[in-house]
């Protein structure tokens, strides 16, 4: 496992309406509306357990932490530098009883938890595999951006591992990877939910949201998803309720 570390200068940001604050570094990943939907989808019951992949500094975490007092948190990332930034955001909102951040590599089949011990898995993996990137290797987003030794099929496989049956597994994604995940998804999952975000009303949408639930093998849903932006690029109505913390983008789906 790479055991890449990088020194960075942070910022400290505040996320669902001033509730949770953030320390991220300056330049590189930063967080913004991805973990914060990603996080909002998950139905997560009083005494669920939950696994962050991918966790990063920890925003998707924090966020269903807040919006879930009644469930724990543990997470893994790769770098031992986000890892260690995500428990001390942790600690910072009195969230470090509940949410704990893991190094580790989700290709190292050593890693220590145990297969299907998560009742919800999510994941807001690299968004390009690397033969498309034309970021520089030495950026500090690359490795948040772009698939390294672990590609879209090896996270998929790692969430559907470690989730329990029936439970489910939820990724936020490029949009024009759809077809892919869907693929990887095809006799091993069911249930499926796509719900796009539009970032203005009659734009393609450039992300989606995509649940499923291991070993059911009920049919998809395509939802009619969510319009980011008005006009005049302000956040709508609708986003605006998903990122203060008070709606869950995917609740008003009825699954028979």
């Amino acid at each position: 496992m790479p055991n890449t570390t990088y020194a960075f200068d942070e910022t400290q940001d505040f996320f669902l309406n001033n509730q949770v604050t953030l320390r991220q570094p300056k330049v590189g990943y930063r967080a913004g509306v991805d973990p914060v939907f990603l996080a909002a989808s998950i139905d997560a019951k009083a005494g669920d357990r939950v696994l962050d992949v991918g966790a990063g500094h920890g925003a998707a975490s924090i966020c269903l932490a807040h919006r879930r007092p009644d469930c724990t948190i543990t997470g893994i990332e790769i770098r031992p530098d986000l890892a260690r930034l995500a428990n001390e955001n942790a600690k910072l909102n009195n969230f470090h009883s509940r949410v704990q951040i893991q190094t580790g590599d989700l290709t190292d089949k050593l890693w220590g938890v145990d297969i299907e011990a998560f009742n919800h898995v999510m994941a807001n993996p690299p968004y390009l595999p690397a033969s498309r990137a034309s970021i520089p290797v030495g950026n500090l987003r690359y490795s948040s951006d772009v698939e390294g030794h672990a590609v879209l099929a090896d996270w998929v496989d790692f969430l559907l591992n470690k989730v329990c049956r029936k439970g489910s597994i939820t990724l936020i994604h490029r949009a024009d990877r759809l077809d892919e995940i869907l693929s990887l998804l095809h006799g091993r999952a069911g249930e499926v939910i796509v719900f796009p975000l539009w970032p203005k009303r009659g734009l393609p949408a450039n992300r989606v949201i995509v649940r499923a639930r291991k070993a059911v093998h009920s049919p998809a849903t395509v939802a009619s998803g969510l319009v980011l932006h008005d006009e005049d690029g302000e956040y709508t109505n609708e986003a605006r309720k998903i990122l203060n913390g008070s709606a869950n983008p995917l609740s008003k789906i009825k699954l028979k």
